[in-house]
């Protein structure tokens, strides 16, 4: 009975450490879903919402850039688009063949698509084509259900509708590279552009705006099941420019098949009112997709269209750096107005002959005269007697030299030479002889077409620093706080006497508005219009005495890139300045001849629409060939 009871308290020992473990298992279990069920079920309901809705960003609208009364000079409008989806068709390259008896599909793209279907799960649409034209589109439309996978879609792009002609200003834009991509999602949406290039790269965050989102109800494999809710992205800024599209046109229009630049600002405000460069680009081709082609002629062009020539191109300014010259040399007293040359064609220095333009010489010459009539030999004179450094220091008041602060990137300095400078450069002296060809606006003297557009606005505004500018934004990016600031003050005075500017004024009057003044063929009729400029040729290389003896027709018949560069500058009117010019035509031969008359053309159309006064509502419509005034 012992033996028996014994195993019976074992026996019942034994029960009771099982019961209590399976108590103490149940317990911990029990436990364990309370603590996952409810102290931590916001967690998990949170982690399973995850697992049914996705989180989409839609991007926003791209913002507007406007000219100075609101037209638009880069806007998005409605993308025509075919997508496929893979698992809609039985088979993707029959689908394929059937839609290239309707849209036109090259193989590089159906290359492109079949790898896309590789790669992407089959419910994932694959962009076919896009930027269809509304008959492209309408066709896919009728034929879609003989399309099976095919569907038509409506998206948005970036279009610029004056194509070419502010295609340096504005820029365009393109993919994200690798490169470019950063802590923002947006950047990685399939299809998303961001500016490449001009005022779409500058003010690209404040054009890209901020994105919205679509809860997505998806099944277990990420198939969209139904749109939850949307939250709608805010659109970009719009970014105001200081251009004038009507003058921009007119510029590009009278600029024609010239390789060359067009600078129109008001003298006062600063504000740029017309920056075209010729050849440019179509910037809708960018944003499309250039074929190699394409792309290969734009570099290989020896006329540059990828290039700003506006504030990228840097020229020798030729004879309108006299004007410089001829303060600079005032203002530091080594002669007056009435001081005079005699002009016989050339002078010697040394064993070396520095030639005039004119063959036989100007004759007695006063400093007047000397501007209206180009005289080299004069401003070898004065050249000399002023030295570089002087001749530099009131070069770079003028706004030469440097570069001037504007939105654009790539804006280049130019180059105003001192003594220091070439040593350190080139490790040699300065030389006297580099002084009179420096006195001439030649050798290393380098300038931007805007720089001549600055220099001669603040010969006309009385002397004062004014500032060129771009865009009306009032706040700029950090990294532009040199521009973009409304002008509460007005620009700081130079320190130039006025006496010195009206002699230098009253110069380049009469290089318009005298019958022996070199731009006199190229005046402005209408009065109160007349203009005040001045003429320059640039050679681009070393020329022989023959040649210096015909330039015109010697330029004609060399190879273009051999030809001299022909330059104007000059202001209107003459009894009120507003406006400052600077036109560059790139191996155009003389400037007289060839600068002058578009300058001529620009301004006065600048003066008919008189932007300082017109406001926004009251526009006119101009004709397209240049007037003839």
């Amino acid at each position: 009975m012992e033996t028996e009871g014994n195993r019976y308290n074992m026996f019942s020992r034994r029960s009771a450490m099982l019961l209590g473990g399976k108590f103490s298992l149940f317990a911990l279990l029990a436990g364990r879903m309370y603590y996952l069920q409810v102290i931590e079920s916001d967690q998990y309901l949170m982690l399973a919402e995850e697992n049914r809705i996705s989180l989409r960003l839609l991007p926003p609208s791209r913002g507007r850039v406007i000219d100075r009364f609101g037209v638009e000079l880069a806007n998005n409008r409605q993308n025509y688009r075919v997508v496929l989806v893979p698992e809609q068709t039985q088979s993707v390259e029959g689908t394929l063949s059937s839609l290239e008896r309707i849209l036109n599909i090259d193989d590089r793209q159906r290359r492109r698509i079949l790898r896309e279907v590789g790669r992407k799960r089959a419910f994932v649409p694959i962009t076919v084509s896009e930027n269809l034209s509304w008959e492209e589109f309408a066709r896919v439309n009728i034929h879609t259900p003989d399309l099976p996978g095919i569907l038509p879609d409506v998206g948005e792009t970036r279009f610029y509708p004056f194509g070419p002609a502010f295609a340096h200003v504005v820029g365009y834009v393109g993919a994200v590279n690798e490169a470019e991509i950063n802590d923002d999602p947006m950047l990685q949406l399939p299809g998303f552009r961001i500016g490449k290039t001009g005022i779409e790269h500058v003010f690209e965050k404040e054009l890209r705006g901020v994105a919205g989102n679509s809860r997505i109800e998806v099944n277990a494999v990420g198939r969209a099941v139904r749109e939850l809710n949307r939250q709608d992205g805010q659109a970009g800024e719009d970014i105001e420019l200081t251009l004038d599209a009507e003058i921009q046109n007119f510029a590009t229009k009278r600029l024609g098949n010239e390789s060359g630049a067009v600078v129109v600002m008001d003298i006062f405000s600063g504000d740029i009112l017309t920056m075209c460069s010729t050849p440019a680009y179509d910037p809708n081709g960018f944003n499309i997709g250039l074929s190699t082609k394409d792309w290969e002629g734009l570099l290989n062009n020896p006329k540059t269209p990828l290039i700003n020539k506006t504030i990228s191109g840097q020229y020798p300014p030729g004879s309108t750096f006299k004007l410089a010259v001829a303060l600079a040399a005032l203002e530091s007293g080594v002669v007056t107005a009435d001081h005079t040359v005699t002009c016989r064609g050339k002078i010697r220095l040394g064993r070396h002959d520095f030639h005039c333009w004119k063959r036989y010489g100007h004759g007695k010459m006063d400093m007047i005269n000397a501007i209206s009539h180009s005289c080299d030999i004069y401003f070898y004179d004065i050249a000399r007697k002023t030295g570089i450094e002087k001749i530099g220091e009131y070069a770079r008041k003028l706004g030469l030299g440097s570069p001037l602060g504007l939105t654009l990137p790539a804006e280049k300095s130019g180059l105003i030479p001192t003594p220091a400078w070439k040593m350190a450069v080139q490790g040699v002296r300065w030389q006297t002889g580099e002084t009179l060809i420096s006195g001439i606006g030649q050798g290393f003297v380098l300038s931007t077409p805007l720089q001549l557009a600055v220099m001669t606005a603040r010969v006309s505004n009385g002397g004062f620093a004014v500032r060129p500018r771009l865009t009306r934004k009032t706040d700029a990016p950090e990294k532009l706080n040199l521009e973009d600031i409304p002008m509460a003050e007005e620009p700081a005075y130079l320190g130039i006497s006025d006496s010195s500017l009206a002699v230098v004024r009253e110069g380049m009057n009469r290089v318009s508005n005298h019958k022996r003044g070199t731009a006199y063929a190229s005046r402005i009729r209408q009065k109160g219009m007349q203009m005040a400029g001045k003429t320059g040729t640039a050679q681009v290389r070393r020329i022989s005495r023959a040649e210096r003896l015909d330039r015109v027709r010697k330029n004609e018949e060399k190879d273009w890139i051999k030809r001299d560069h022909g330059l104007f500058v000059a202001y209107a009117p003459v009894d009120a300045p507003q406006y400052a010019i600077s036109v560059l035509i790139e191996h155009g031969g003389s400037g007289s001849r060839v600068a002058a008359p578009i300058a001529r053309d620009i301004m006065h159309e600048t003066q008919k629409l008189d932007p300082s006064h017109r406001s926004r509502g009251s526009l006119e419509t101009t004709s397209d060939n240049p007037a003839n005034v």
